[in-house]
């Protein structure tokens, strides 16, 4: 049976908010997990349900159990440590630690961190290529984004680990995060001080810039049918879609104030967005605040066109300060964690 956990990490309460979702479409508050100090991203997942978090003022990230609903450890990294990425293998997490200008490597066997490479100023969030061979980390302070060749760890080789390439975004763009269309060979990058975004052939490195109609991108998700990636916009309380085909914005969806991390369901087409903003607009477009998220229902309106009709959203509260948020469906790790333990019994 089905059953699915959405994750928002709560920046101001230094803690996870666990939000239970059931067949019905009811959401229920299951529990709000202390980490760190001042959260950052949204939680990543191993296939088996090891999630993972920075925390970017204890220079730590916590590994969560969306099973028991628990911090099961602290591993220590750099300094303000942000983005994470984990490997297709689930043997690596990779670290970008914004305070130190540098990507740390964890050998999540061995729990502790085992390289640590120089990068441009400030790096933020990441995208890691299906094979597993290149990491994609936005460099905020440099308008760039540093293409790193990763492929060694697929050996255990972390000491080959290194940067190839840089891809400029704009000089003054701040790439926060990056998303990798899952079949057309494309990086999504969102810039906060940039009125677009960015995509990139990851083929050719050719760079098509997007415009948004305002600054302040944060994040980057896709629609299931993989028509269609979605852009928070910040400063104007807005997701962007763009149509992946013709790489112009087509609808523009009003959400909560200060929208930052997004994900969809797959399930039911609904959309999650953060709403980070402390303070509640004196006039809202839609339901819910500051310490919620909005949720999108996506297949209530269309998004090719702005003169649609309006979508059906919906507030869910969690902790304060929502900065990034995740899903999974504990069902399906429960099932990976029993496949594993019967090939173990052999």
């Amino acid at each position: 049976m089905q059953r699915i956990e959405v994750f928002s990490t709560d920046t101001d309460d230094g803690t996870i908010s666990v939000i239970g979702k059931d067949s019905a479409g009811h959401h229920e508050m299951l529990k709000q997990i202390p980490v760190g100090n001042a959260p950052r991203g949204s939680v990543k997942f191993t296939k088996d349900g090891r999630g993972f978090v920075s925390n970017t003022s204890q220079n730590t990230v916590s590994e969560l159990d969306p099973i028991s609903l628990s911090e099961t450890r602290k591993i220590t990294v750099g300094f303000g440590p942000r983005g994470l990425g984990i490997t297709p293998d689930n043997k690596y997490l990779i670290v970008s630690n914004s305070g130190e200008n540098s990507v740390s490597i964890v050998d999540l066997a061995l729990n502790a961190e085992v390289r640590k490479i120089e990068t441009g100023r400030d790096p933020r969030h990441m995208a890691i290529t299906a094979d597993g061979n290149t990491a994609y980390v936005c460099i905020w302070g440099a308008g760039n984004i540093a293409k790193i060749d990763i492929s060694g760890l697929s050996i255990d080789n972390y000491e080959d680990v290194k940067i190839v390439d840089t891809i400029d975004v704009g000089n003054d763009a701040h790439p926060y995060s990056a998303a990798i269309h899952p079949s057309r060979g494309l990086l999504f990058v969102a810039n906060t001080q940039a009125d677009y975004a960015s995509v990139i052939n990851m083929n050719t490195q050719e760079r098509t810039d997007v415009p948004l109609g305002a600054i302040g991108g944060r994040a980057i998700s896709f629609t299931t049918d993989e028509q269609y990636a979605l852009v928070s916009v910040e400063t104007v309380n807005e997701v962007v879609a763009i149509d992946v085909d013709t790489l112009q914005a087509t609808r523009r969806i009003p959400v909560g104030p200060g929208p930052r991390g997004i994900a969809v369901d797959p399930d039911d087409e609904i959309l999650y967005v953060t709403n980070f903003n402390r303070n509640k607009p004196t006039f809202m477009r839609v339901p819910g605040g500051p310490n919620m998220l909005t949720a999108v229902k996506l297949n209530s309106a269309s998004l090719e066109r702005e003169d649609g009709d309006e979508f059906e959203t919906f507030a869910v509260e969690v902790g304060y300060g929502p900065c990034s948020v995740s899903i999974v469906d504990t069902s399906k790790v429960e099932a990976h964690r029993s496949e594993h333990r019967l090939a173990g019994a052999h």
